[in-house]
């Protein structure tokens, strides 16, 4: 992450199921802006080269047809969007992807499908009414007088920027659901964390000025081989799934950018060690070595069984 990760004024805490508190960085108010912007004209575009194939068809004899399959895929295109891709693509649109960010769950569980359609279908509220009001009052409150309109201009604009005036840029939409719209960790499962050359602040100020200059040939950062240390079983190591390993990954990495709070690692190793069962008389290890042991282990062990076909989003149990 960037410096927007050291600005605490946006950082949202999420309480997950087992008791961990993940820092997550609110998306602004910009980004989200744009990102919707170039959603819609993907959709807009999307739309418009569905109407031209009508206007095709027409010209063929085909009138009838191709206007009907234009109004459908148009009503589809501009109502489920967002729906589609929130719920398919892990809270994520194109217009997010370019804006890195993500809509996830405030209760830190799963995005459901049901909180997806929540939070798009009061979009309707917030910003197609509210456009109609400013654009067509005549047709929306024919008969309603001039302060009546105003009124409902101002009522309606209200909703359409709540975001501007709460910390974590929370729209009608996320308050119905129980959502929230943050930046995205870049996510690097391909590449091995703990072999990437790279080393904790914290580290580095510990270690004597002299083994930094001039830079060693050799990686700054590389852990001795922890595999008789910490002998993980195939029974441990099927418990958690990719999306674990993914938010262990984001803390690690949060933890070599000293952007994380050190209590929050020892909570993380102590839980994963009562989840596997890990020996009471080994018990007391250093969290980040552990932790990056059992990355390095788990990770290889999703690999090998997605080898075979077998691929595990989540943890068991």
């Amino acid at each position: 992450m960037s410096a927007v990760s050291l600005d605490k004024t946006r950082v949202h805490p999420v309480l997950t199921p087992e008791g961990l508190s993940l820092p997550f960085v609110v998306g602004s108010a910009g980004d989200r802006i744009s990102a919707f912007l170039l959603d819609t004209l993907l959709i807009f575009l999307a739309t418009l080269g569905v109407w031209v194939l009508a206007g095709i068809s027409a010209a063929l004899g085909l009138k009838e047809l191709g206007f009907s399959v234009a109004l459908l895929v148009g009503f589809l295109l501009w109502n489920f969007y967002f729906i589609y891709f929130e719920a398919h693509r892990g809270g994520v649109t194109f217009g997010k992807r370019k804006a890195e960010l993500r809509v996830i769950s405030r209760d830190g569980g799963p995005l459901t499908a049901e909180a997806v359609v929540a939070r798009n279908l009061m979009r309707n509220l917030e910003l197609q009414l509210p456009l109609l009001v400013l654009l067509a009052p005549d047709q929306m409150l024919p008969e309603a007088p001039v302060w009546g309109r105003l009124i409902a201009a101002v009522w309606l604009l209200a909703f359409a920027f709540m975001p501007l005036f709460n910390k974590d840029r929370l729209r009608c939409g996320d308050l119905v659901a129980g959502t929230i719209v943050v930046k995205a960790p870049v996510a690097v499962l391909l590449g091995d964390l703990t072999d990437r050359g790279v080393t904790r602040p914290a580290e580095r100020r510990e270690r004597p000025a002299a083994r930094w200059s001039p830079p060693p040939p050799t990686p700054a950062f590389a852990p001795e081989p922890v595999a008789e240390e910490f002998p993980f079983t195939r029974q441990q190591l099927d418990i958690y799934g990719i999306h674990e390993l993914q938010v262990l990954e984001d803390l690690l990495r949060r933890d070599d950018q000293g952007v994380l709070d050190g209590s929050i690692l020892e909570e993380v190793c102590d839980k994963i060690k009562t989840k596997i069962g890990w020996p009471r008389e080994r018990w007391d290890v250093q969290p980040r070595r552990f932790l990056d042991a059992f990355y390095r282990a788990q990770r290889g062990r999703l690999e090998q069984k997605m080898l075979f076909g077998q691929r595990q989003e989540r943890k068991k149990g």
